[in-house]
């Protein structure tokens, strides 16, 4: 899977704790694993632990969440088709912002 950062979500991460970036970084994995899946199947069915869903009142922005418990940890996210070194269209991922609960008010 192909990843893009916003500048707001290089600003978040800088923000994280070394613990939250390490417990980021796992379900990173998982994450990307998982986007591939849903980019060549078309099939929308994510694992459960991953917790993804559309954020309210803010069309084609998805949420993760990486851990409920201390810290608080999501991810907003959004689709969107780049190209390749020969012209080709991929999926591609947004990483929007980072952080607690709290991004959602801007995700």
């Amino acid at each position: 899977m192909r990843f893009s950062r916003s500048d707001s979500f290089a600003a978040d991460y800088r923000k994280l704790s070394e613990d939250e970036k390490v417990l980021f970084r796992k379900a990173m994995k998982a994450f990307a694993e998982s986007a591939d899946r849903v980019a060549a199947t078309g099939n929308f069915v994510w694992p459960r632990s991953l917790r993804v869903k559309s954020v309210r009142g803010a069309k084609g922005v998805f949420e993760m969440t990486w851990s409920f418990s201390g810290p608080d940890g999501r991810l907003t996210w959004e689709w969107f088709t780049s190209r390749d070194e020969a012209g080709e269209p991929r999926p591609t991922i947004r990483l929007r912002r980072i952080g607690s609960h709290s991004i959602l008010k801007r995700p």
